[in-house]
């Protein structure tokens, strides 16, 4: 379901008479039912044990963290979908999303690459590392490869610094890293990523 129809579903309807206008907002089932098609089941139950406490909107960055857990990140969809359904305004729950880091507004790739940019690591070179993977994959920090495969992110420290440089692939760690070893180390994972190896 694209983010389109959701959003749309969220719109009042429009019922303009010749004599008077009036807005039929009474779309409160269309709404639920969609928005719990977009969160699901699990997500929609504990959005409904969080609604039968006091402040339920108390519970919005449980809620989120939730979502998150599910989808991996924060669509606008599943923003407004948890907005309808916890019944606070959308425009607190994409404040909510985009201020906390820890939540993701984007979809992450299948792998994701942590460069350690400690003081270890970094008077070894992990800038040149970190910029190799940039250039290869055509990416800025936080973001994800076209592909899907790959996303670039940067550590303070990964606690491997006698390894320094450390790059971190998954829950894979390589040490001692130079540049030139970023290219064959982005294959070995496209292989993996594709099943041939």
């Amino acid at each position: 379901m694209s983010t389109d129809t959701v959003r749309q579903a969220f719109q009042p309807d429009k019922d303009v008479r010749q004599e008077s206008r009036t807005y039929n907002t009474d779309n409160w089932a269309e709404v639920e039912a969609i928005s719990r098609q977009v969160l699901g089941e699990d997500v929609c139950q504990f959005i409904d044990e969080c609604r039968l406490g006091p402040n339920p909107e108390s519970q919005l960055i449980a809620v989120l963290h939730r979502v998150q857990g599910k989808f991996g990140y924060l669509a606008p969809a599943h923003q407004d979908a948890v907005a309808q359904l916890l019944q606070v305004p959308a425009a607190k729950v994409a404040g909510v999303a985009s201020f906390y880091h820890f939540f993701r507004l984007s979809p992450r790739g299948k792998f994701i690459i942590n460069v350690c940019l400690g003081t270890a690591c970094y008077v070894k070179g992990a800038d040149r590392v970190a910029q190799k993977l940039m250039d290869e994959l055509g990416i800025k920090w936080g973001e994800t490869s076209k592909d899907g495969i790959f996303t670039l992110e940067q550590s303070r420290c990964l606690g491997t610094c006698g390894l320094a440089p450390v790059v971190m692939i998954g829950e894979q760690v390589h040490g001692q890293v130079t540049p030139d070893q970023v290219p064959a180390m982005l294959e070995k994972y496209l292989k993996k990523s594709r099943g041939t190896l």
